[in-house]
């Protein structure tokens, strides 16, 4: 696979070609995700939960980030790496711009950050100093507490309008790649038709220009009850890397998400 650059996923939109993007946390996995054609990985913020065994995200650190990007960084190949800025990172400007640096320096090539409207002077700032960032919208596991658990977001007019603001409000602040969670897949859509940015969803239907899944779940290891939009592509293969080659040939195909992975 020749080497994706955000360059390669904005060609990807205007093509209307999906591409795929899975989490990863080793070297082992990153290259065996890179040779089957995932496009993009991250360093999930996911971890504190199938690797560390804590209920939320929120216990992960700076430096748990930054060690598990450096691992995946020698083993990605011509993957983008793409890395969460972990819990209160955005606290201040910054701190936002120091963890945000220190991630660029472990390997990382985007950083995604969690927030609504009022990230934008955060990543006007990051991208001012070359930092590219993805805006993760809709379901949010760092507020996951606030949000009273892990609910589909925007299922009424009014809140899907203020995500696909929000939205618009962050790509005018410079983020360069939106990533929805866990929305109806009429919003999924909406967002996408309406950004020139390549939008990646999970749990945001069909229509989004990349998929993402947690690696654990495409491959059927994860404990508790299963999210409706995971589907456990080991079930089915010969092999860990064809686990992986399956799900990508089923995100180029848009054959995933199918309907019943859809909200």
């Amino acid at each position: 696979m020749k080497t994706v650059t955000l360059s390669t996923l904005k060609a990807r939109k205007q093509a209307s070609e999906p591409f795929s993007c899975l989490t990863a946390y080793d070297a082992t996995f990153a290259h065996a995700a890179g040779e089957a054609g995932i496009e993009v990985l991250l360093v999930g913020d996911s971890l504190g939960m199938v690797l560390q065994g804590h209920p939320s995200t929120l216990p992960v650190t700076l430096d748990d980030i930054c060690y598990h990007t450096r691992c995946v960084a020698r083993g990605k190949g011509g993957s983008l790496l793409m890395v969460d800025l972990p819990f209160m990172s955005n606290a201040t400007t910054e701190r936002l711009l120091s963890d945000a640096g220190a991630l660029m320096r472990a390997g990382a090539e985007l950083v995604k950050v969690e927030g609504e409207a009022w990230m934008a002077e955060g990543i006007r700032e990051l991208t001012r100093r070359g930092v590219p960032v993805c805006a993760h919208l809709g379901l949010t596991p760092q507020t996951v507490y606030q949000l009273g658990g892990y609910k589909v977001q925007g299922r009424d007019s009014e809140r899907a309008a203020q995500i696909l603001e929000d939205a618009r409000t962050l790509v005018e602040a410079g983020a360069s790649v939106i990533l929805l969670e866990c929305v109806p897949a009429s919003l999924g859509r909406a967002v996408s038709e309406a950004l020139e940015v390549p939008v990646i969803g999970i749990g945001a239907g069909p229509d989004t220009d990349g998929q993402i899944l947690v690696m654990h779940d495409v491959l059927g290891v994860t404990h508790g009850r299963t999210p409706r939009f995971v589907k456990n592509f080991l079930a089915e293969a010969d092999s860990v890397e064809d686990a992986f080659r399956r799900y990508h040939d089923d995100v180029k195909a848009r054959r995933f998400p199918a309907p019943e992975h859809c909200f």
